[in-house]
Parts: C-alpha cells; structure tokens; sequence
C-alpha cells in the first residue's frame, strides 16, 4: 500500500510540472534487408534503456520531447526526438567496417524469461552473446544469419610448445624474461570449482607458482630486487633434482609510494553485460579508488562503440566524484578497444608525473572488434605507447568469450602485470592486499640467464615461462623488454635438472652420423659451481640495466624449503592439468599431500583453496579418464 501511494505522488508530481509519461511502441528492422532486429539497445534520456526483442518489436515510456537513441552493433546509431504517442518503424542502416559483423537471432522453443535473458545480450557482439548465452544454461541452438551454429564458447588462448630438456653442452645459456602475471591460476581455478577441466592452453605453470606469495627476506641497501636460488631432489622424479631461482621486490608502505597518475580504461560495450563483468569492474576499481591519497589523481577512459572520456584527471581526495562516474557506467555496443587504448595513453601523458606512476588500469574480456583488433595491431599500438613511461595493469574479467590470449600480449609487450578477476575476493586481492605490488612498479625490464656448468648437469629444462624466453644475447641488450616486478613482488622460476650420469627416460637419442664425424665434447673445468644465475634490472625511470649474479654449488642440495615444497605442487598441478610430456611420476596424491604440509602460515586462506582445487582437479580428471574408457 505504501509502495502504491509513493507511485501516485510521483506520478501526481509529473502532471503538475505538465509533464506525462507517453509509451512508445515500435518495430526495429535492417533498412536494406527489412529483417527484424534483436537486442537494440534503445535508450531514453530520462528513462532506463529497453531491448528490442526478437521480433525487432520495443516498448518504452518517455516524454514529449525527449530523444530516444537506438544502437546496435555495426549499425550508425539513430536519434528520435518523442513527439506524442505514436507507433515508429525505425529502419537501422549498416556500418562498412573491415570487420565482419553480423546479427545473431536465438532459436528455439524456450522459456520466455531464458529467450529475453539471451536477447538482452545481443547488443554485444557475437562472442559476447555467446558468452551471455552459454549462461543461461539451456540446449537450443544459436543461429547467425547467413551463417549458421556458432560454438557456445568462443574464449580463446594462446597454443605454446612446453620447454624440453637441454643439453648444456648444446645451449649451455638460458634466458627469460621474469613475470609476475597471475591471471592463469585464478582462471584454472575457475574451471576448475565449475566442474570442468580448463582448456590445455589456459595453463601456464610460471603463472600458477607466482600467484602465491613466499617468504624471502627484502633487498638490502638500494638494490630494489634480491636474489634466492635453492637445490633439491625432485619430487616427482628422485633422480632429478630441482633448482629454484627466486627474486624478491623491495618492500614500501604506502605512505612512500610514488603520486600515481592513474587512467581507468573501461570497457562498457554490449559484451560486458554479464553479472561477473561490468558490474564487478566497477566493484573492483571502487575498491582501488579507497587507497588512492589526496597525492593521486584519476581520469576515467571508456570504450564501446568508440572512445570516451568519462571523467578528466581528478585528485584522489575526490572519492565520492570518482564513485559517481563509475556506478554510472552502463554497457552496450561495439568493442573498440585499439581507440580506447590511445585516448588512454593520451590522457596519461597529459598528466604525466616526471617522478610518479604513471599507470593505465585496463578492465575488460579483452574481445576487442572494432578498429585495431587483432593481435598484430594491438602488439604494434601498445609497443609504440610503452616507450612513453606509462605501464599498464590488466584486469580481465568474465567468460564465454573471454580472449586471455590478446590480454597476455597486452601485459607483456606493455610492461604490465596481469590478472584475471571473476569474484570479489580476486579484486580485493588485488586492489587491497596487493594494491603496491599490482600497481606501483620498482624494477622493471627484468631478465634472468642461468649458465649450467656441463660437469653436473647433463640436461635442464625450465618450467613454464615458454611466453617469456628471450635469446642469449637479448639479456645484455636494454632495448629488449624484459618483465616489470612491483612492490614486495616475488617471481619464482624452477628448473628441472636431469644430473650427469643419470639415465633418464625424459630425454631421448639420436643415431651415429653417418656422414660426418661423431665428435664428443670433453668437460675439463675443476668449478664446483652447478650453475651461475644473472639477472637485469632497470630502475623504473632508468634506461641503463644493473646487473647482479649469484652461483649455486653443486654440493648444496639440501631437503626443500616449506615455500619451495609448496611451490612444486602447484608446478606439478599444472603440468598434470596440462597432461604434461614432462610430468614424469606426478600424481595428485603425492602434490596434495606436499600442499598440505607445506601450507604454513595462510592468513588469506588462498593456499588452504589451492588443495581444495587441486583435489577437485583429481576427482575431474579420474571422471573423464572412466568417460574416455
């Protein structure tokens, strides 16, 4: 009854001021073919936006004189100003762009609020409706016209060949560049906790061992990056032995770091729609926005159809301002993420701090199909931008037709850091619990090179980082970019050591030449060095790289650290999750049970959930082992 009276006092106030709300009905069709269009985004500039359904028929109230604008994707975007009651026939006309854009019509006999839930994604474009559509959970097919079924799942990810064991006798230098993205393993695990095993390529173990924090003590005097290397038998193969090279970042309160330049790049096109999208994008930057000082500036960048700025460089005093803007944000329309990209570099650079940091905080399924799209163009735009002193931080969010490949080659050609975001938990891990280390870099272009002494190790392999080798000579050349690490960041590599005189299964032979001499290399050096690690650094406003070495002896293989222990059974998740050729004697029994006692002190709880996925992944891949046979 209460609810009743607000409504007629609202509606009492409108007649007052002369004004009434008049419904609008109308039909919504291609101009040329004179089909129906479904999912138009249909927005009044006083009223909340409708969606045409899929008989291309709308209904929305407004009031005389207000405009409604009508957008759809590859169509020119169509403004009408409301004259009285009326029925419209609105005829949309195509964009000729080189990408190739198409309408995509649910079939099927389904309930009514599954069809209109399917529709109110289509003002995405197709990827995006086919990640909105798998959400809805039921078996009827999705047509395009002219086209055909498409696939439910259109996330895609980048194929890499593993790393394979080495002869240092052969390639006695490896090179790589140090990384601290984390998105593989919030992603695995989100496969993983709705009962599915994640797609080969999602899997990238450096990924997986760097998302956890390990204990290492912080630089000494003004050397922002410390060194830990540490030599043990292999758990999954006892005559193997493991040897971990660990970096540590300096560690800064807050109160010390650097003013921040920030520009927020949103994406609000039609894609972003989902629950687990924009709605937890703004979560998220809401999130960061409370540890932004007075010092601290924010501009906000979205793109859609095309780019915007949506809020100019604001102080971080201006909370209440900055929180407006982003609650405000709405989703609809074209990806074109390349034009967003600019503008947010432009922006940067307007208000760049000589001494500060300079970052872009990209949030979005990375499904870009609007102007530079491809990887090709998105590599050569971010490559020209990273030389201006802006790094960026990659937050990639939902499913279905999330594109974790472009956003990888985002964070890595842009001296950026990445990470994927799919609950509230994840962005509070990162906006709160690792705001400095996600956001603020202190050492970048990064590199390791381990030299193995061919005396003791007879072949070595490095787990994962197969997207980050670099060449031999690279390392010492400071116009290649190595990986950026950020406050109290620590990257952990693991090199898999086949010793001398050790015959091994993992590694294979090749027939006598015929046609040449069979010469053998001979070993004579007297060192009882195993292996020399260098790593490269630059400070973050430097462009001259310092380097620092440190040598691992061969006798020094000890039993494992509780870190290094806990950190050989996420590598061996991954590799089992990936159906490793170099898996060896992994099982999930022996890693969870290394896990569990290695679990030490775990305020946040994130080690205490890996055994959990990690005993999930057991159960699904025994079940689609018995579904195999």
């Amino acid at each position: 009854m209460k609810r009743l009276l607000i409504i007629c006092m609202v509606l009492f106030a409108i007649v007052a001021n002369g004004q009434s709300l008049i419904e609008i009905k109308g039909t919504i069709t291609d101009k040329y073919s004179k089909d129906p269009l479904a999912g138009v985004f249909v927005q009044s500039t006083k009223q909340k936006h409708v969606l045409s359904n899929e008989k291309g028929e709308f209904s929305i109230s407004s009031f005389k004189g207000d405009t409604l604008r009508f957008e759809f994707l590859g169509y020119k975007t169509l403004e009408y100003v409301v004259k009285n009651g009326e029925s419209l026939q609105i005829s949309l006309e195509q964009l000729h762009t080189a990408i190739d854009e198409v309408a995509v019509v649910a079939y099927a006999p389904v309930a009514k609020k599954n069809l209109t839930s399917s529709v109110s994604a289509l003002q995405g474009r197709v990827a995006g409706v086919v990640g909105a559509y798998n959400s809805v959970g039921n078996s009827s097919n999705l047509m395009i016209r002219g086209i055909g079924r498409v696939e439910k799942n259109t996330e895609s990810y980048k194929g890499f060949d593993e790393n394979k064991f080495i002869s240092p006798l052969k390639e006695a230098l490896s090179t790589f560049a140090a990384d601290v993205d984390v998105a593989s393993y919030n992603n695995v695990k989100r496969f993983l906790n709705q009962g599915t095993l994640p797609p080969v390529d999602a899997v990238r173990v450096e990924e997986m061992i760097n998302y956890f924090q390990y204990d290492m003590p912080s630089p000494k005097g003004d050397n922002p990056v410390a060194i830990k290397t540490e030599l043990a038998t292999s758990p999954w193969n006892a005559k193997h032995q493991l040897l971990r090279i660990s970096l540590k970042a300096k560690d800064i309160s807050k109160d010390n770091l650097p003013a921040s330049n920030f520009v927020f790049l949103i994406d609000v096109s039609g894609s972003m729609y989902d629950a687990n999208k924009l709605p937890l994008v703004k979560s998220s930057l809401k999130l960061l926005v409370d540890q932004l000082r007075d010092t601290d500036k924010v501009a906000i960048v979205t793109y859609a159809g095309n780019a915007q700025v949506r809020l100019e460089s604001t102080s971080g005093d201006q909370k209440m301002k900055i929180k407006e803007i982003i609650d405000g944000l709405e989703a609809g329309g074209s990806t074109a993420g390349g034009d967003g990209l600019k503008m947010a570099y432009k922006i940067a650079r307007q208000n760049f701090l000589k001494d500060g940091n300079n970052r872009i905080v990209m949030a979005t399924d990375g499904d870009f199909n609007v102007g530079a799209s491809s990887d090709s163009d998105m590599e050569k735009l971010i490559e020209r931008e990273r030389e201006s002193g802006v790094n960026i931080s990659i937050l990639g969010y939902g499913m279905g037709n999330y594109k974790d490949s472009k956003l990888e080659l985002l964070a890595n050609k842009g001296r950026g850091n990445y990470a994927y975001i799919n609950d509230i938990s994840e962005a509070r891990k990162a906006m709160i619990s690792e705001f400095g280390g996600t956001m603020f870099t202190v050492a970048k272009d990064v590199k390791i090179q381990v030299e193995f002494n061919p005396k003791y190790v007879q072949y070595y392999r490095l787990v994962g980082y197969e997207n980050r080798l670099m060449e031999a000579e690279d390392f010492n050349n400071d116009k290649k970019v190595g990986g950026d690490m950020g406050v109290g960041h620590v990257v952990t590599a693991i090199y898999d050591i086949i010793p001398v005189g050790v015959k091994s299964e993992e590694v294979g032979n090749v027939d006598p030449l015929k046609y040449q001499e069979n010469k053998t290399k001979t070993v004579s050096n007297y060192s009882t060095e195993l292996a020399t690690v260098k790593f490269r650094y630059k400070d973050p406003q430097g462009e001259k790289s310092k380097l620092q070495e440190q040598v691992v002896l061969y006798n020094e293989l000890k039993p494992m650290s509780e870190d290094f222990n806990f950190a050989t059974a996420v590598a061996e998740l991954g590799m089992l999750l990936r159906n490793s050729s170099h898996k060896q004697q992994a099982n999930f029994d022996s890693l969870i049970q290394r896990a569990k006692k290695s679990k030490g002190k775990d305020d946040e709880g994130y080690r205490a959930e890996f055994i959990k996925i990690a005993e999930n992944a057991k159960a699904l891949m025994k079940s689609n082992d018995l579904v195999r046979n």
